[in-house]
């Protein structure tokens, strides 16, 4: 089991900046992939960005303006976002995959960029 709390959710001005992270406790040996989801209202959740060893990857619509990051010492992953739009208000999820087989999702923080 692992388990995963999100935080740094919030209200954000358009154009800015937000971080958050992801911390992960449990059975954190076995975790092969970490990803940021983000689900708004009436869409479905869809990948923002995954990191897999050094290997990361980027949606579209957050590409050149999103940093993902993990910190092993503190078993934390990070979503760095900058020029931040209405069109990013989401609840973002993160989640591992443990042995490439098994998901783990955290409850979500919430994210509303105001215009």
């Amino acid at each position: 089991q692992v388990q995963l709390v999100e935080a740094g959710g919030g209200f954000v001005q358009a154009g800015g900046s937000l971080r958050l992270s992801c911390t992960a406790s449990g059975g954190i040996g076995g975790i092969t992939s970490r990803a940021w989801y983000r689900q708004a209202p009436g869409k479905k959740r869809e990948l923002v960005a995954s990191i897999t060893g050094t290997s990361t990857d980027y949606a579209d619509s957050v590409k050149g303006r999103s940093t993902i990051s993990r910190d092993n010492a503190t078993n934390t992953l990070y979503l760095q976002m900058h020029n931040v739009k209405p069109d990013d208000t989401a609840v973002y999820y993160c989640k591992v995959r443990v042995l490439g087989i098994v998901d783990y999702w955290g409850h979500g923080t919430q994210v509303t960029v105001s215009s």
